[in-house]
């Protein structure tokens, strides 16, 4: 498969960005170059995708660690090292209280992930297939690139706290103090599968409190922004809509992770938005140990009710 898929080939000649596309798509890389090595090893938080091997579900989780538990140990490999740090869910990794539990513990499995940093407005994305290890894992890539800063709000530090994860509340449909919860929300990790779960891709999603509309107990929905015109992440739910997203709470470490199906609704003006249908949820509070400071919004955010 080359850099974009049927379902993505189709969002770009829908949207006409096709041209576009190819010039951005040169950008990506199979290789860890030296600029992105540095940059791992300053970071704290590594958020992933993948699907269950079991049940097939999408899940997005985060893990955490001192600067360096992610980095690069080869000219296509990066190693992380889950036996010191936590996973959405519990401690170490990769608990079994982690939706991804199994995934990361399966060799070949398809991920993708981000690091970001919110102190710099970077981030970068590294996809490839996992491969267990003593320490944790490893991920060999076949996709490396960054993105721009657009919609991610600047947080200027952190520290890291001790907190003893609590048990994870799981549900069908979201709580009432949940839906409020991801009312407020300013930022979302999405994931989503390539065409036969061939690959995996994880997106972040930023805006202003109140960018995310919760319609209903098991429905939200935002409107999908202009990024960088690939279209990667719709690419992939215009071929399997299934998805997970994780919500971060900056400052606690709660986390709430869903899975279930998403769908994109094209307007005739030409807006796209995006609606989720929860499966499941994982609520877990003081799940990661990393307290951030207060947002600065990001100046491409819309007014969240235009």
């Amino acid at each position: 498969m080359g850099v974009y898929h049927s379902g993505s080939r189709a969002v770009q000649d829908r949207v006409g960005v096709r041209d576009l596309a190819d010039h951005l798509g040169r950008a990506i890389g199979d290789g860890v170059r030296p600029v992105v090595a540095a940059f791992l090893e300053l970071q704290p938080l590594l958020v992933l995708g993948a699907a269950d091997p079991v049940d097939g579900r999408v899940w997005a989780s985060a893990l955490t660690g001192a600067p360096g538990f992610v980095r690069a140990t080869g000219p296509r490999r990066i190693s992380v090292a889950t036996g010191a740090s936590r996973a959405s869910g519990g401690a170490g990794g990769s608990s079994p209280a982690d939706p991804l539990a199994t995934a990361l513990a399966t060799p070949g499995t398809p991920v993708g992930t981000i690091v970001l940093d919110p102190r710099t407005r970077r981030r970068v994305r590294l996809n490839g297939r996992l491969l267990p290890t003593p320490r944790g894992f490893a991920v060999e890539t076949d996709r490396v690139f960054a993105n721009c800063p657009k919609y991610i709000q600047r947080r200027e530090a952190y520290e890291t706290v001790g907190r003893t994860p609590g048990s994870p509340r799981r549900g069908a449909e979201l709580t009432a103090e949940q839906r409020d919860f991801l009312a407020v929300a300013d930022t979302f990790f999405l994931a989503t599968l390539h065409p036969d779960g061939t690959g995996a891709e994880l997106s972040h999603r930023g805006g202003n409190p109140g960018f995310v509309h919760v319609t209903s107990p098991s429905t939200l929905a935002w409107r999908d922004r202009p990024g960088n015109s690939m279209f990667l992440t719709l690419g992939n739910l215009a071929t399997d809509p299934r998805a997970g997203l994780l919500f971060l709470d900056w400052t606690t470490g709660r986390t709430l992770q869903l899975t279930g199906e998403a769908r994109t609704r094209f307007a005739p003006d030409g807006e796209r938005t995006v609606l989720f249908t929860v499966a499941e949820a994982v609520d877990t509070p003081a799940a990661l140990p990393l307290s951030w400071s207060a947002p600065e919004y990001s100046p491409a955010n819309p007014d969240p009710t235009g």
